[in-house]
């Protein structure tokens, strides 16, 4: 079998965008209705078909530069994997799949990934989000066969349109029958003889789609979302892969996820935790009244049942705590000060002087 890239006439670099050009440019120098009666033209005109099938396609042309062939399997020293000789044995039920790697039809199409951010609300609350892409879509022009508009693929005379080559191979287990994808057609089964001039046979175009994301309650930050089907088109009528959608949570101003459990670090003033109070608290449910006890410790947690992060496995959702953090004032006035060292006095606690600082020290110490 002729190097796909001396078929075409391009360097092993080639880019994508040459070997279209070298196969467009043979393919209407070679087209059978271009030379009617020529045996020779419709050979050629084959072999550049097969050529750009295999070299258009990243996955195909990295294994046809790695193997010198693109079939799976390439480099197996089995001659074409244990799914193979499984195969011999067990028909299509092989264990190791052979038969779905061999099997001849359209391809997948590719896997996309997309990023999807969120608030805290989001994450509580759920919903619906938007994420773009830039994809590959069926051909409208030619409602992604890859024939021209009038004209239909023909089936390929070297598999019989099955898009498989059986072979019989000598193994360590003695004579098998493996099935590869057919060279000519690239295990499609058919050969485009007019290629849609809008999708270059390629049955699929490069758009940008939008999609709407489900956003489940209680989804983390770094979880991702399988979105099945909603991936690029298969070339030539195949199945669309999905769209995994990776999950960012921004950073609330005041909460922090623990688990199910949302934190708040609750400042509040000393003259409160040390008396009690009650106080108007946001939460993301709406507002409800903060119980704070009398004589409340630093690092004390209050709780809310149920206002926390829904449970994505199961019912019900994890709790809200706020956490105390009690504050001293640094800015005290001289009444303030005054009324401390009142209380201070009828405590009977000892507190430093108010005019004992470094100024007051080293006038005592000069005094």
């Amino acid at each position: 079998m002729s190097d796909h890239y001396e078929t075409l006439g391009v360097s092993r670099d080639a880019t994508d965008e040459e070997i279209k050009r070298a196969y467009k440019k043979l393919a209407r120098k070679h087209h059978p209705d271009v030379n009617p009666g020529e045996s020779t033209a419709e050979t050629r005109f084959k072999e550049i078909g097969a050529a750009y099938e295999v070299l258009s396609d990243r996955e195909r042309r990295a294994r046809y530069d790695r193997f010198g062939t693109d079939t799976p399997g390439a480099g197996d020293p089995f001659g074409g994997g244990l799914g193979d000789i499984f195969e011999a044995f067990f028909g299509q039920g092989s264990p190791f799949g052979g038969a779905s790697t061999s099997r001849g039809g359209p391809l997948r199409g590719e896997d996309l990934e997309a990023d999807v951010d969120l608030d805290l609300e989001d994450v509580v609350f759920g919903g619906q989000r938007e994420v773009k892409v830039h994809t590959a879509i069926r051909c409208e022009s030619c409602d992604g066969s890859g024939a021209e508009a009038g004209t239909k693929p023909v089936g390929c005379e070297e598999c019989g349109g099955s898009g498989q080559v059986r072979r019989v191979r000598q193994s360590i287990l003695g004579q098998m029958v493996t099935a590869t994808a057919c060279p000519s057609c690239g295990g499609a089964g058919e050969i485009i003889a007019t290629p849609c001039q809008t999708c270059s046979s390629q049955g699929r175009t490069l758009e940008d789609m939008t999609y709407s994301v489900e956003v489940p309650p209680g989804v983390d930050d770094g979880s991702t979302l399988r979105l099945t089907g909603r991936g690029a088109a298969g070339p030539r009528g195949g199945p669309n892969g999905d769209l995994y959608v990776h999950v960012r949570v921004r950073p609330h101003p005041t909460l922090r996820r623990e688990g199910d459990d949302l934190v708040h670090l609750l400042h509040i003033p000393f003259t409160q935790a040390s008396l009690g109070a009650e106080i108007e608290y946001p939460t993301l449910d709406g507002t409800e009244t903060l119980t704070i006890p009398r004589a409340a410790e630093p690092g004390q947690e209050i709780r809310f049942r149920g206002r926390g992060v829904p449970h994505v496995r199961g019912r019900g959702r994890g709790d809200l705590r706020v956490r105390l953090m009690v504050e001293v004032p640094d800015d005290l006035d001289d009444d303030q000060d005054a009324l401390l060292r009142r209380l201070a006095e009828l405590r009977g606690e000892s507190v430093a002087d108010k005019e004992q600082g470094l100024f007051s020290k080293i006038k005592s110490t000069f005094s």
